[in-house]
């Protein structure tokens, strides 16, 4: 390993990369900045233009006028970079809604922007359908930028980042307890698994656009589905189409959405023993189909619709749009009784599988807590006795656990302490949690407050920035964004 310099952590190789950064955020404005002009629509090309160029001149001065004394990456910067690369593309990616005076607030613009890029799709935008479409567009592409992640595009399109800190970058950004590379080299990986991910959007695209939709809608719908965003280009979302193919579709590509890429990759080269073997991937599906029978039941009990056919779609698609945080949002569970948005909030709670595009803690750590759990309770019977945590017949390392156990503990405390924070501007106490435990686990679905009687717009200023913060930690899945606040992560080694 070669050896760092003087300096505790290589700031300049940071910012360079950053720069990087920037300018591929500018050659993505360009879609938006085409589609503008597609739509015969001044202000948002403008908007688009300036905001592109402001971006890219950034990036140049940052990546080309820092010179590093030292080139390398190790793992400080590498957790440093993907940090504050969701706030640099936050910052730079909000241009366009100030520019195009959708947002006449820093606040606002910055808040939209974060949960886009995060994938929460929690909107402060009341009339959606007003707005432009070329920033329409954008919106959705945040979702669907950072669905798969913005550092994993880099590794996609930089392969030199394979050798300078790639594998710690890797790590930092890609979801679960374990981090699993589909090739030998993290930047082929990245690629393999972006070329899935635009596969399985231009799919879905097309498949919604033979359908009752346009091809703009139908990108749009097809970006923030696959990235298990949730914004859509209406107001009261995919209920305008009134299409039970719409729901169907959507609800087999949420349901994807929720699988770890792995398996995907593995079940598109035919190895479909793989898939069949894995514990995780039982308990999501087994999972999404004992919540959307409750549902259903549910609704036959309370007399919610007028068939069992949309009843059984609607079940399915509220408990898929918690479960994987996509977060679209159709029967009125709110005003339901309390039985759907608490099991609603527990699909929020845990998410999808590690390795997709899910927020929530995720379904494999759900698993090694219970099982660790009955190993507790076998020892309290058995003192002497050492069982391990076995996951598809391998035993899980002990510190894999302990790290589960404190994501958890962190996680909940996190929760809390936001939770907490809301309540001081007046927010109700079960108001408070459940939009904070939307936040943690990008999934953007509000009660209360929030929800259906209320809207994000309301959240006071103070509450919009400690939620746009809370976005991005549950992005990164804690430990990325907490250690930099750490005093061993800025004290030499």
């Amino acid at each position: 390993m070669p050896k760092r310099t003087n300096e505790h952590i290589n700031f300049a190789i940071v910012l360079r990369m950053q720069g990087w950064l920037l300018l591929i955020e500018a050659a993505f404005m360009v879609l938006p900045l085409l589609i503008s002009w597609w739509f015969d629509e001044p202000t948002s090309l403008r908007a688009f233009f300036y905001s592109a160029a402001i971006t890219a001149l950034a990036g140049v001065i940052m990546a080309f006028g820092i010179k590093p004394r030292s080139k390398s990456m190790h793992k400080r910067e590498g957790l440093m970079l993907t940090a504050t690369v969701w706030v640099f593309f936050s910052v730079f990616g909000m241009l366009p809604y100030l520019f195009s005076d959708t947002f006449n607030n820093v606040t606002d613009a910055f808040f939209e922007t974060m949960a886009g890029f995060t994938t929460t799709g929690s909107s402060v935008i009341r009339y959606v359908e007003e707005i432009p479409r070329g920033v329409l567009f954008w919106r959705a592409m945040t979702q669907w930028i950072g669905g798969m992640g913005i550092i994993l595009f880099t590794l996609a399109v930089i392969p030199m980042l394979n050798q300078k800190g790639g594998i710690a970058l890797f790590n930092s950004e890609v979801t679960g307890i374990t981090h699993e590379r589909l090739r030998p080299r993290v930047s082929q990986t990245a690629k393999d698994l972006w070329l899935i991910y635009i596969g399985l959007t231009a799919l879905l695209s097309i498949l919604l656009y033979v359908g009752p939709m346009d091809w703009f809608d139908a990108v749009c719908h097809a970006m923030t589905t696959t990235s298990t965003g949730g914004y859509s280009t209406k107001n009261i979302g995919l209920d305008y189409w009134q299409s039970s193919y719409v729901f169907i579709v959507v609800i087999i590509f949420m349901f994807i959405g929720g699988i770890s890429f792995s398996i995907i990759a593995a079940t598109l080269r035919g190895n479909f023993k793989f898939i069949r073997k894995n514990n995780t991937f039982r308990w999501y599906w087994m999972t999404t189909l004992v919540t959307t029978v409750g549902i259903f039941l549910y609704m036959i009990y309370m007399g919610f619709l007028d068939n069992h056919g949309d009843r059984l779609i609607y079940g399915a698609f509220d408990t898929l749009s918690a479960i994987t945080s996509t977060g679209f949002s159709t029967f009125d569970y709110e005003n339901s009784g309390e039985f759907v948005t608490v099991i609603l909030m527990v699909m929020m709670f845990f998410g999808g599988m590690a390795g997709s595009t899910s927020g929530g803690a995720k379904m494999d750590r759900l698993i090694v807590l219970l099982k660790h759990t009955a190993n507790e309770f076998y020892r309290v019977l058995h003192t002497n006795s050492v069982r391990a945590v076995h996951i598809d017949g391998k035993p899980i390392p002990n510190h894999v656990v302990s790290k589960v156990n404190t994501f958890f503990t962190v996680y909940i405390l996190i929760i809390m302490v936001v939770a907490l924070y809301l309540t001081f501007y007046g927010i109700p106490v079960f108001d408070a949690m459940y939009t904070s435990m939307s936040a943690i686990s990008n999934v953007g679905i509000g009660y209360g407050v929030t929800g259906s009687n209320g809207s994000w717009v309301a959240l006071h200023p103070g509450a919009k920035w400690v939620l746009a913060f809370e976005m991005m930690v549950g992005r990164l899945e804690l430990f990325t964004v907490l250690v930099v606040f750490t005093r061993s992560f800025w004290k030499k080694d």
